[in-house]
């Protein structure tokens, strides 16, 4: 009887962290990506990155990655087949792709979108002429401006709850970007919740040459997402291209960080695995 009783013990104690493990294994999902990859060559080298990137984890935390450059794809039956969309560096802008990609994200689908995919600005090759994306599901509006050179910044967590910061530190420095200012104040919107900004310790963010280029102070969220939706904004993707020296060399890469690929990789299974 001990021996039975034994033996019993000891089956549940290897049974019970087995079970554990296989729960806390998120589900498989498949993601799908769409970009341009014609303009800026600090777009395109984030993209070219992102090609890599993604597949890799994919194959570490049990979902696919697929991508293309249609964007005739932004239809419903071809966007049933997934349940994470990645915008890496544009949008779309036929009137049928739009109103194809807002019923996705109504009817509970899942989106991360990365820097210049939020990009509008009137005029000029993306004019904002997408008010439910731009006023209402993004909650920024218009581009502002920009700090120059790309570089790294301090950022701050704002919310320690959310599945995509909760692994985070506090305060981590990013790999170097170009950052954006917004036409709307996102901590007045109700609708939005921000979940990194610009640390003041940051400052003077940029280089120039232009003198408003270089940021001495104020807000900037730059990750953050609208409740109402499965959405997630991260103003990171361009990379420094030595553009000066005409080499066009690359001079810095977004995944080459790792707490900020901790955010990404954390951000994208919260996507693929929660219900709206």
């Amino acid at each position: 009887m001990k021996k039975q009783l034994t033996f019993l013990l000891i089956y549940i104690a290897f049974l019970v962290p087995v079970h554990a493990l296989f729960a806390q294994k998120p589900s498989s999902f498949k993601v799908v990506a769409f970009f341009t990859g014609k303009n800026d060559r600090a777009h395109i080298s984030f993209v070219g990155e992102a090609h890599r990137f993604f597949p890799e984890m994919g194959k570490k935390y049990g979902f696919t990655y697929d991508s293309t450059s249609n964007w005739n794809n932004l239809n419903a039956e071809y966007l049933s087949n997934y349940q994470v969309v990645l915008f890496l560096d544009t949008r779309p802008e036929k009137p049928e792709q739009r109103a194809a990609f807002q019923t996705y994200m109504e009817n509970g689908g899942g989106w991360m979108g990365f820097h210049f995919s939020a990009f509008a600005l009137t005029p000029s090759a993306y004019n904002q002429d997408w008010d439910w994306y731009h006023d209402t599901f993004l909650g920024s509006g218009q581009y502002k401006s920009n700090t120059w050179r790309p570089t790294s910044a301090i950022l701050k967590r704002e919310d320690s709850g959310h599945p995509a910061t909760k692994n985070l530190p506090d305060t981590f420095k990013t790999a170097p970007n170009e950052w954006y200012r917004w036409e709307k104040d996102l901590k007045a919107n109700p609708d939005i919740q921000i979940l990194l900004s610009i640390d003041p310790a940051s400052f003077p963010l940029g280089t120039g040459p232009k003198t408003h280029e270089i940021w001495h102070s104020g807000y900037y969220p730059v990750v953050w997402t609208n409740k109402k939706y499965k959405m997630i904004y991260m103003n990171m993707g361009h990379n420094d291209i030595d553009y000066e020296n005409k080499t066009n060399k690359e001079l810095s890469f977004t995944f080459a960080n790792a707490t900020q690929n901790k955010l990404v990789v954390d951000a994208l299974i919260w996507l693929g695995n929660s219900k709206k």
